[in-house]
């Protein structure tokens, strides 16, 4: 049973803000119905809001992605009241800036399960429909820390890499099975969004994304990009780029460069607003907090290595021409000698 609009549908956990409120919106923009899975309500109308305006069916469901069987039923009702899902994007996450022996084991242990079991849980969700359709594309929003850790933000670290370890597993299985359904990954940079006014912080200054910091419509764009041409992973900002591959080159380089410099790249003595962590209890449940943060006098909404990927067959089709013209004009010359 296709979507009872007839058009594409999709979900995206963490609808509510930053990257994934800015992929709600760029999902609408592409025509899809979209059905938001987060815990604020005044964010999931804002969310929902913001599809019907672009012409869109939008359902939004208050959800704790830790909560495996919330995350379930949440499928069930989605499926039950918009039609099929053919796209599932896991955003959803917990962060914090605070040294590791600052933070409780609980907090800890909360930020581990939103961050890293709640894209397990979307997943595990997802694939219970896609797989006996033989269809379907859940994208894993992942991280530059994926690859390459960072101070102050240890259990985020730790759940990116877990991420990434899960989806390649997960792939590998679909594989086996000769499934058409795909798992896709998405790697981010520092990225200007309301994070940095809610997360738990235990630092003296404002918290800030390591710069260079880029619009969260970047990733949005990459992720409906994924959606309708899946891949294995994609990378977004020039910085991700760098980190990935200077972890490859150079990793004690980094850990020296990160312990000097780390900390204080992560804060801003500027008086900025902060609410209440959004740990426990949602920072949006009276409030729309949207898409941006509080750093767009400094974010980028261009991204070179994001033009690339989106375009990179297109650009090898082009070398490949251009070179096989080359070619001939060079047979062509020594065959006139």
């Amino acid at each position: 049973m296709p979507s009872r609009t007839g058009r594409k549908l999709a979900v995206v956990t963490g609808g509510t803000a930053g990257v994934g409120r800015a992929t709600v919106r760029e999902f609408a923009a592409h025509g899809y119905d979209v059905a938001v899975l987060a815990r604020g309500q005044a964010g999931l109308d804002g969310a929902v809001a913001d599809v019907e305006a672009a012409g869109g069916t939008a359902l939004g469901i208050p959800t704790d992605v830790a909560d495996h069987n919330a995350v379930r039923e949440a499928a069930e009702r989605i499926e039950d009241e918009l039609g099929e899902i053919d796209v599932w994007v896991n955003v959803a996450f917990a962060g914090s800036l605070a040294f590791f022996w600052d933070t409780s084991p609980e907090e800890y242990e909360r930020m581990t399960q939103v961050t890293y079991l709640g894209q397990v849980n979307g997943t595990r969700a997802a694939l219970e429909h896609m797989r006996p359709r033989d269809r379907g594309v859940v994208v894993n929003v992942g991280s530059a820390m994926a690859y390459r850790s960072i101070p102050l933000q240890s259990a985020y670290c730790g759940a990116k890499h877990a991420v990434k370890g899960f989806s390649e597993s997960v792939m590998t299985e679909l594989l086996h099975e000769h499934s058409n359904v795909k798992v896709c990954m998405i790697q981010l940079p520092g990225l200007n969004t309301p994070q940095f006014n809610w997360n738990l912080s235990r630092m003296p200054k404002h918290p800030m994304p390591v710069p260079p910091v880029f619009q969260p419509e970047l990733p949005a764009k990459g992720i409906v990009f994924l959606a309708e041409h899946p891949r294995r992973n994609m990378w977004v900002g020039v910085s991700t780029a760098y980190t990935i591959l200077g972890e490859r080159l150079a990793p004690k380089f980094l850990d020296f460069y990160l312990g000097r410099k780390g900390v204080g790249s992560q804060q801003t003595g500027r008086d900025l607003p902060r609410w209440e962590p959004n740990l426990h209890e949602p920072s949006d449940a009276r409030t729309d907090r949207g898409a941006h943060g509080v750093f767009d006098d400094q974010a980028h909404a261009r991204d070179p290595l994001l033009w690339l990927s989106r375009h990179r067959r297109a650009l090898a089709c082009a070398l490949t021409a251009t070179t096989a013209a080359l070619g001939l004009a060079t047979t062509r010359t020594r065959s006139h000698r």
